[in-house]
């Protein structure tokens, strides 16, 4: 079996040494265990130091698309490479390189298909109060959404099979992490959580450089994530609610009515009649969506067969007889 750990990098020619310097060279289970480097565009020396420190591969991005696009690319690379377990982790050095066997463990002994290293981030203790609050509300939000419990939903430190690495598809430009959650628990994968430790921080994280950055990017990947996986749910959820209300202003309106009272009522009947035709409208809406959700999982299987035969190795060409 071969693994190959993937780095997205942007811009990480100082850290990236040390990074790479803790990899393990090798991995019982595995007999090949390879490191690739994605370049995210990057403007210092990346490439040339991930080459000088001992990457096997590294993928260029002709600039940067930011790390969602470059796990995407280097979950490609990794499967024309012939991987059939693959590893992610940051090039910042914040996850310890020697919890990396305990990340493949559940899938090596067929417990899980994906792995996230729990990072316990409500006890960590580098980790900013607000950024702990954040985290653990986050994990919270999207476990409902997923349809499972979840940890640490930003965790980037995660194994995955070669199975569930065709099926991924990442639409977001901010992160990978809380949207393969929600997909995973879409598609039924089997995840596992691992607890792991943490390095201290090497530097400011990129991704988190404000609240209301945050806040804004991981609302936005969940309700798209959500609405795509869950339409029907999210859609006739909401009809009901305004049918509800239109009924019971309508039912209020007929009770003046038979009571004599109706004319003072009439915004009533205005208000139920718009509440009925808006939920009504809302659950034709959201039969469209589950039909559109239902083809892009056509699309989906599509894509998984042309990617896994793209990813399979070219028979060996036979001599003619």
């Amino acid at each position: 079996m071969k693994l190959i750990i993937q780095i997205p990098c942007y811009n990480e020619a100082l850290i990236l040494p040390k990074t790479l310097a803790q990899l393990p060279e090798a991995i019982e289970g595995f007999d090949q265990v390879e490191i690739l480097v994605v370049d995210d565009g990057s403007t210092d020396d990346t490439p040339a130091v991930a080459r000088q420190a001992g990457a096997d591969h590294i993928v260029h991005l002709s600039r940067h698309l930011g790390l969602a696009k470059a796990f995407t690319h280097g979950l490609d690379a990794c499967l024309r490479l012939g991987a059939d377990v693959i590893v992610n982790t940051d090039a910042d050095n914040q996850y310890r390189a020697e919890d990396i066997h305990k990340l493949v463990r559940p899938i090596l002994d067929g417990e899980a298909e994906m792995v996230i290293g729990d990072r316990g981030v409500g006890n960590t203790p580098h980790f900013p109060a607000h950024k702990r609050a954040l985290q653990i509300l986050g994990s919270k939000v999207v476990s409902a959404t997923a349809g499972f419990d979840i940890p640490d939903a930003t965790s980037g430190f995660r194994a995955l099979t070669r199975d569930v690495a065709l099926e991924t598809i990442v639409l977001s430009n901010y992160s990978y992490t809380l949207e393969t959650l929600i997909q995973a628990g879409a598609r039924k994968v089997r995840v596992a959580f691992v607890p792991i430790e943490t390095n201290p921080p090497e530097r400011p994280s990129r991704l988190f450089s404000s609240i209301r950055n945050y806040l804004l990017n991981s609302s936005v990947t969940i309700m798209r994530s959500f609405t795509m996986y869950r339409a029907l749910r999210i859609f006739t959820t909401i009809s009901v609610l305004m049918l509800l209300v239109g009924t019971a202003l309508g039912v209020r309106f007929l009770v003046a009515f038979f009571q004599n009272k109706g004319a003072g009522m009439v915004q009533s009947l205005i208000l139920a009649a718009v509440f009925l035709i808006v939920g009504f409208m809302t659950f034709l809406i959201g039969l469209i969506a589950d039909l559109v959700s239902f083809n892009r999982k056509i699309l989906e299987e599509i894509l998984f067969r042309i990617r896994k035969h793209d990813s399979e190795p070219e028979p060996d060409a036979q001599d003619p007889p």
